[in-house]
């Protein structure tokens, strides 16, 4: 093509060697209009950053720390949605099994290995919410990788730390439970 602008099926890509970290808007050639540039590589900037939605443009510092807050406490919020459904998932459980098999020890001798079955009754209050809560981490997890692939390094560093301080916060009281039986850690 001659045309600096390659176009493909109704959305605009400048050559390479256009794309800058300061502009990120090209002229839609025939429509008069301007187009969002997606950054492929990270960079710390301000100006003409969307994020997530059309309508939403980061174009001053203040609006940067306000999403770079948003994007923290959103990661946060992610990694505290991750624990509360472990920790209802233990409370709901129900039909617990405990099932004892032996097995060939090390020196002939044959060792009882107990191991525990948990179900959930599918048409419960309990899994309805579970559902629900799932269908929020789901979202909530590809608006965050959205947010990284803006490939913008302040709003990547408002993910990890946010997802950092949300697991420092909220999983130290998860419960480990260690099968000292277990052979596969």
């Amino acid at each position: 093509m001659s045309n600096p602008q390659m176009h493909h099926e109704g959305h605009t890509m400048a050559p390479e060697s256009t794309q800058g970290h300061g502009d990120h808007m090209t002229p839609d050639a025939g429509h008069g209009q301007h187009m969002m540039m997606m950054q492929m590589t990270f960079y710390f900037g301000y100006k003409n950053v969307e994020l997530l939605f059309a309508g939403l443009v980061i174009n001053t510092p203040g609006e940067m720390v306000g999403a770079c807050i948003g994007v923290f406490l959103l990661a946060m919020l992610y990694e505290g949605l991750k624990i509360s459904r472990e920790v209802l998932l233990r409370r709901n459980q129900v039909n617990v099994r405990y099932n004892s098999m032996p097995v060939p020890g090390a020196d002939g001798t044959v060792l009882m290995e107990t191991h525990k079955t948990v179900g959930q009754k599918m048409l419960s209050l309990a899994h309805f919410i579970q559902t629900l809560l799932h269908i929020i981490q789901v979202v909530v997890s590809y608006f965050l990788m959205l947010v990284f692939m803006t490939y913008n390094g302040y709003l990547c560093i408002a993910v990890a730390l946010g997802a950092g301080l949300g697991y420092f916060l909220f999983s130290w009281k998860k419960a480990v439970v260690v099968d000292i039986t277990e052979h596969c850690h």
